[in-house]
């Protein structure tokens, strides 16, 4: 690990007057993703401005009955408040299922959403690898795909989004709240992570300096009758080979509204719009949550050695449905 300066800050105003005087300084939150890719030679910030100071770490309810999460809100205490498992049960049991307890105690929301691919080629500098230095190659074509993408993947990049939080979150239709160089602005959670295209350096539209400083949504039926679920080589400290977060409204056993995403399918939190369009309308049944699934799967793009994930997608899928709208799964 190269040398580097330190300095904590007070405030996020201050943060970002840090960052603005520092060149190329980075923020520390929990330290689980930056510090891990500081030792393995893919970050070399010349000063860490620390921000676990700022008052960002709380959930609360805010005036109208929306749900605030702070970003620098512990993995743990949100998966453990009782307004986050009443409004979102899917959010918070997709945190339980993510890492381990240790890390969970440490890292914060702000970093899981910003976390990089766990691409064995990326993370690996001998190999080439065109999300590091774009133009360079990609050592996972023709390589070892077992755990790349199914969808959106790009001829320059065909690695997975790691984290399990994120997919989750898409069920909710939330906000992510930024502070930057310009003042504060907004973006839908939907589209806050990146396909790889012909850049597949950058993961996310966060802009330079810019800052998480919180999450938002407005609970409904659709969060409250949603639930996640991890398919995973073993069943702790793994990430997802495909996860799946689904929310049904369902009444008089139609299903009036539906949100469904996936994991461990595509560069980015996977928002299963054909399935969900298939589903709406329809009957709350085992064969509904079946034909929602093939729909999606018909633009799946499999690599070399992991056609097994559309299997696991569907089967994901209709079991996931079925846990939250009835039926056989």
């Amino acid at each position: 690990m190269r040398p580097f300066g330190y300095v904590r800050a007070r405030g996020a105003d201050e943060a970002q007057r840090l960052l603005a005087a520092t060149p190329h300084g980075a923020f520390l939150a929990g330290g689980t993703t930056q510090v891990d890719l500081m030792k393995i030679g893919l970050a070399a910030p010349t000063t860490i401005i620390d921000i676990g100071a700022l008052p960002l770490a709380h959930v609360e309810t805010l005036p109208g009955g929306a749900v605030r999460i702070g970003a620098l809100a512990k993995m743990n205490d949100v998966a453990d408040d009782p307004t986050m498992r009443a409004a979102a049960p899917a959010v918070t049991r997709s945190l339980a299922l993510s890492a381990s307890p240790q890390v969970r105690n440490m890292a914060t929301i702000g970093g899981n959403v910003m976390q990089r691919t766990r691409c064995v080629y990326f993370r690996d500098v001998s190999q080439v690898c065109n999300k590091r230095r774009n133009g360079e190659g990609c050592s996972a074509v023709g390589g070892d795909d077992r755990q790349m993408a199914i969808f959106g993947a790009s001829p320059r990049c065909i690695c997975v989004h790691p984290s399990d939080f994120a997919v989750a979150m898409l069920t909710t239709d939330a906000t992510i709240h930024l502070l930057g160089p310009h003042g504060r602005t907004t973006i839908p959670f939907g589209e806050f992570h990146r396909l790889p295209g012909e850049d597949p350096t950058r993961d996310t539209v966060i802009g330079p300096g810019e800052l998480i400083e919180a999450i938002t949504f407005t609970p409904s039926t659709l969060t409250r009758n949603a639930t996640y679920l991890k398919v995973r080589d073993r069943t702790s400290f793994a990430f997802a080979l495909v996860s799946v977060a689904a929310g049904l409204d369902v009444q008089h056993g139609t299903i009036r509204a539906a949100r469904l995403a996936l994991g461990g399918v595509a560069a980015r939190p996977w928002r299963a719009h054909a399935a969900e369009a298939a589903l709406v309308g329809k009957p709350a049944t085992r064969a509904t949550y079946l034909a929602a699934a093939e729909a999606e799967l018909q633009a799946a793009q499999p690599q070399r050695l992991n056609a097994f994930k559309t299997t696991l997608a569907r089967n994901a899928m209709v079991r996931a449905l079925a846990l939250v709208g009835g039926g056989a799964a």
